[in-house]
């Protein structure tokens, strides 16, 4: 075995058991192999569809220092990398023929991944959309706290769910089809749901919450229709969500926000969210 070394499988339990521990030892860095594996176990193997997802560990005299993730028909997820570490992997994956359309990993890591990868393979990389990482500190109600309350979603919410989900989606730009067909094979079907509505009922916005992984719950989606916003229900609606997290025994909780959005990263802070990591994904022509 050199050095270091990539191994690479197509089984998740196999990857967990070589990896898990690594990925649970930092757990908000790890949130995306955290979810995306959690996600694949509780759904199958299949659950992203044909072909089988890729995964990978770098590791040294059998401790692991990073970690890869690809999903069918989709792009390259990185744990944090030394840039002489992603340029050995974009060798190494080139030399595999491998075909990525983008890589998603924190922006040091993306941005040395990406230039390896040109340097590698020719292939032009362009910046898509940058990210921000919160962890929630003290968790600060909104002021000023818009009336009305939350709840859960039950059965009974579940098309105005899937709209507001459907115009989520449209606003960050992902490219999914929701409705009643396609619902349960989408990101946004495993998630627990909170409206915020008005005292005569009306649900105004809304929030999600992925399950618990290595005890952390990441809030996403939150949404609120375009005529309702500035109104404090974003606010308030994330904030019951994670109040119901704590109380469920998060020991952190995360969210992504738009970099580029400087209302909802002031909104967040506000209620008690804290910057701890830079987000970047790179398109490939």
């Amino acid at each position: 075995m050199r050095p270091d070394h990539w191994y690479l499988t197509e089984d998740v339990d196999d990857f967990l058991a070589r990896a898990g521990d690594f990925l649970r030892s930092r757990p908000a860095p790890h949130i995306m192999p955290l979810t995306v594996t959690a996600r694949l176990r509780a759904r199958g193997a299949d659950a992203y569809g044909p072909p089988a997802a890729l995964f990978g560990s770098l590791e040294r005299a059998g401790e692991v220092h990073a970690t890869l993730h690809r999903l069918p028909s989709r792009g390259l997820g990185l744990t944090p990398l030394t840039p002489e570490q992603a340029d050995a992997l974009a060798a190494h994956l080139a030399a595999l023929g491998h075909s990525l359309p983008y890589v998603s990993a924190d922006d040091g890591t993306a941005t040395a991944f990406a230039e390896a990868w040109r340097r590698h393979t020719g292939a032009q990389p362009a910046p898509r959309v940058r990210l921000r990482l919160h962890r929630l500190g003290a968790l600060t109600p909104p002021e000023p706290f818009p009336v009305g309350r939350g709840r859960l979603v039950d059965e009974q919410d579940h098309e105005q769910l899937m709209r507001w989900c459907a115009e989520f989606a449209t606003d960050v730009g992902e490219d999914v089809s929701i409705d009643a067909g396609s619902w349960a094979g989408t990101r946004f079907a495993d998630k627990r749901y909170t409206f915020w509505e008005t005292p005569d009922g009306t649900p105004v916005s809304m929030a999600g919450a992925n399950p618990m992984v290595a005890g952390m719950i990441q809030v996403d989606p939150v949404y609120t229709p375009a005529h309702l916003r500035g109104r404090g229900y974003a606010a308030a609606v994330t904030a019951e969500v994670c109040r119901a997290a704590l109380t469920a025994g998060a020991e952190e909780v995360v969210l992504f926000t738009n970099a580029a959005n400087t209302t909802s990263n002031a909104l967040y802070q506000r209620i008690g969210f804290v910057p701890i990591t830079e987000w970047t994904v790179y398109d490939f022509a």
